[in-house]
């Protein structure tokens, strides 16, 4: 199923709000994209959300502060979607212990927060999948109205972690929403190299789950169909999968120039860039303007500078601190 051209009306939370949140991705992103290639203040590896915002808002719009999220790599997006502050996301990048993993996780693990339903964010490709399953499942055990969104790339859909973690979730009824945010490339592999099956969402059928297919840049459709969604898993109604098709702006890693990709691709989809489409209708139906837009971005700008200078202040966690860390049973 498809849903599309969502009323503004019909949303019941604030459209600038939306939008501020995506640029709060966008910008956040771009600094940390700076940091790394131009500056070299960052090191290491980081997997950017950069065209990837509607998901994430529209998705996270959509929950309580107690429903659980876990994600992958490429998690900087989920956490600010979810309320984490950036100051804590900034603060982790740098490595220190104001972080929200005390500087110990790092990009691929910054969205771990359980105070804002963060409960993990992994680093191995589907992984994230079986373990949503276990925590819806102690959801429903201990009868917690509370649902569990599992983030995932279209890469993971080929892992054996997917098929075991669906199949459990169908059999079992688990109140979880998987969300595979399909950008087509599995690292630096089309789909049309990696699927066999038809689509994603055929894939997911087969388990015997409501499935539905969304524009992934455009966070309308996926907050209208994520809040239908969210409310039947929070009551219990077993798993619902959501495709979200989508495309990313850069490469897969910092690292990664992308030069695989043709051109042509690229700049279709760039046209289609969510924050524009986005801005553009809430332009065109008079609920902000260019002055407007240009606040709110200079706003957010600054948000992400004054992350930027409390990450820089905050200090490495202790030497010493580390074994408080740890924790085991005599």
């Amino acid at each position: 199923m498809e849903i599309k051209n969502i009323p503004l009306n019909e949303l019941d939370v604030e459209p600038i709000n939306l939008l501020k949140k995506m640029l709060q991705i966008r910008k956040f992103e771009e600094k940390i994209e700076e940091l790394f290639l131009v500056k070299g203040t960052l090191i290491g590896p980081a997997h950017l959300y950069l065209g990837q915002e509607a998901i994430a808002v529209g998705i996270c719009s959509a929950l309580k502060k107690d429903d659980y999220v876990i994600t992958s790599y490429r998690c900087h997006g989920h956490a600010i979607a979810k309320g984490v502050n950036i100051k804590k996301l900034m603060a982790e990048m740098f490595g220190k212990e104001t972080g929200t993993c005390k500087g110990l996780g790092g990009s691929m693990h910054a969205a771990i927060s359980p105070e804002d339903g963060l409960i993990y964010a992994t680093a191995i490709v589907g992984s994230q999948i079986p373990i949503a399953a276990g925590l819806a499942l102690s959801n429903k055990y201990l009868n917690r109205k509370i649902a569990t969104v599992c983030f995932f790339g279209d890469g993971a859909v080929n892992t054996g972690a997917f098929h075991e973690g669906m199949n459990l979730a169908s059999l079992w009824k688990l109140p979880v929403l998987y969300v595979c945010e399909n950008n087509l490339y599995a690292e630096f592999t089309h789909i049309t190299r990696s699927l066999s099956s038809k689509s994603i969402a055929e894939r997911a059928a087969s388990y015997n789950m409501k499935v539905f297919i969304v524009d992934g840049n455009d966070v309308i459709s996926v907050y209208k169909v994520a809040k239908d969604c969210i409310e039947k898993i929070r009551n219990l109604n077993g798993p619902i999968f959501i495709e979200a098709r989508t495309y990313r702006m850069k490469g897969h890693g910092v690292y990664d120039q992308a030069k695989y990709r043709d051109p042509n691709e690229v700049n279709e989809w760039l046209q289609r860039d969510p924050i524009r489409i986005f801005k553009e209708k809430l332009i065109k139906e008079k609920l902000l303007d260019e002055e407007g837009y240009k606040k709110l971005e200079r706003e957010v700008i600054n948000e992400v500078e004054d992350a930027v200078r409390f990450a820089e202040e905050s200090k490495v966690l202790e030497f010493n601190e580390l074994e408080k860390l740890v924790y085991f049973e005599k």
